[in-house]
């Protein structure tokens, strides 16, 4: 128990999470979360996301490369200073939130840095979200919610375990160029696939980004995942759709927004999960309800 719960002050949580969260800047200050920020190699050049590069010029930056950028995760320190500086305003407890482990060493920073601040009396707790892009974010939002309404930091540790096992997320690939620059699929390969207008579709499961089929034109791709999530009618809560700089996003959030429980978050895919997805990548992050 923290000082200001022995003396009776209600409990402010403060939480944490990383950039691969892809959430709107906007819902990032309403809700005064803590991003942690990876980091982006375009060759010798490293560059600290949304710090020194945003998502439009990363995606510029790409397209005008050869090679795929790689990403890097951030240093404990980088944990640390969020920690302290959420402490150091007030918070009673702290809740971080982070990309797969299975992904990433983003998660081990994380509780290295929990370790670190542990000696100075200020409790974190570290939670896997096994997720990645707008299903941590939609993880990280209902956790800056639950915390808002006063809600203890067991309680919003333990909604964040609950959500991790709940949160679905599938996407379309509209390119194979990043497949080809990673060395995952050959050039001959990529040609006749592109030139057949194959959509590669993905699912993160278990942590972990698995092949979930494949579409014939980005309409029937598209169609897929609306038809996907229409399979879970009625068991949907905190639908959210990522894109990579799609024109035609607006067009899917309203063949969604039947299915959806409330608004729709909407959120660009930024660097850490467009290095991998590629250009034109699309997709949807819920929790399926209980």
């Amino acid at each position: 128990m923290s000082q200001g719960e022995a003396a009776g002050s209600p409990s402010r949580i403060g939480i944490v999470t990383d950039s691969a969260c892809d959430l709107p800047e906007e819902l990032v200050r309403q809700h005064g979360i803590e991003i942690v920020p990876l980091s982006i190699r375009f060759g010798d050049e490293e560059l600290v996301d949304r710090e020194q590069l945003s998502t439009d010029e990363f995606w510029a930056r790409c397209a005008a490369s050869s090679e795929l950028p790689a990403t890097a995760a951030p240093a404990p320190g980088r944990f640390e200073q969020a920690y302290r500086r959420l402490a150091d305003d007030g918070a009673t407890g702290i809740l971080a939130i982070t990309l797969s482990g299975a992904l990433s060493a983003t998660l081990q920073s994380a509780e290295l840095a929990a370790r670190t601040v542990a000696d100075d009396g200020v409790d974190v707790r570290v939670v896997d979200s096994r997720t990645v892009s707008l299903g941590l974010g939609t993880i990280v939002l209902a956790c800056a919610e639950r915390a808002a309404e006063g809600a203890d930091l067991d309680a919003v540790e333990a909604l964040a375990g609950d959500l991790g096992a709940r949160t679905r997320v599938f996407g379309a690939l509209d390119t194979l160029d990043n497949l080809r620059k990673g060395g995952r699929i050959g050039n001959a390969k990529a040609l006749l696939a592109t030139a057949l207008s194959i959509k590669p579709i993905i699912e993160v499961a278990d942590g972990v980004v698995e092949q979930h089929g494949k579409q014939r034109t980005r309409s029937k791709a598209l169609a897929f995942l609306v038809d996907r999530v229409a399979s879970y009618h009625g068991r949907i809560e905190h639908l959210a759709v990522l894109h990579a700089n799609c024109p035609d996003v607006d067009a899917f959030v309203e063949q969604l927004r039947p299915l959806a429980d409330g608004p729709i978050v909407v959120g660009q895919i930024g660097p850490v999960i467009g290095a991998h997805a590629g250009l034109g990548t699309i997709g949807v992050a819920f929790h399926e309800s209980v």
